[in-house]
């Protein structure tokens, strides 16, 4: 016999388990804020240094909602209240990627920090969200 799943939306989601647990959302949001400290910290740990280290200590996870003034291009709108990111100053994407030859600069040499950092700690990221909902759920059950 095959499982079947209904896929629920986000909000749903959300809605069901606040149902259960309703400091579920706290908890993943000291957990995701957490996280975000600890990404932003490895990021500065393999950020390329200046002489004035200006870039690096520019790193930091932070709230989205609490920083309505930096610009995301090319990202999407989130839904989720409590998204949180990591901001740094807006020579990053040069930084990660690298720039190209034109006329009498002579290209930038990509120095990868941030996404090859992101993607190895993502996992660990996803077990404390996780293990916080759990511990959320868990706590609402007990009582």
């Amino acid at each position: 016999m095959a499982l079947k799943a209904k896929v629920l939306g986000r909000e749903a989601l959300n809605a069901k388990l606040s149902k259960i647990a309703p400091n579920v959302e706290k908890y993943a949001v000291d957990a995701k804020l957490m996280a975000a400290d600890e990404l932003a910290e490895a990021i500065r740990a393999r950020a390329p240094r200046g002489a004035t280290l200006e870039y690096a200590e520019s790193i930091e996870g932070d709230l989205l909602k609490d920083r309505p003034q930096q610009e995301r291009i090319g990202v999407s709108k989130t839904k989720d209240p409590s998204a949180v990111g990591v901001f740094a100053q807006f020579i990053w994407n040069w930084l990660e990627f690298g720039t190209a030859p034109h006329g009498s600069h002579p290209g930038t040499p990509a120095q990868p920090h941030v996404f090859p950092t992101y993607r190895a700690m993502k996992p660990a990221i996803k077990k404390k969200i996780r293990a916080a909902v759990n511990r959320a759920v868990r706590e609402a059950m007990r009582k």
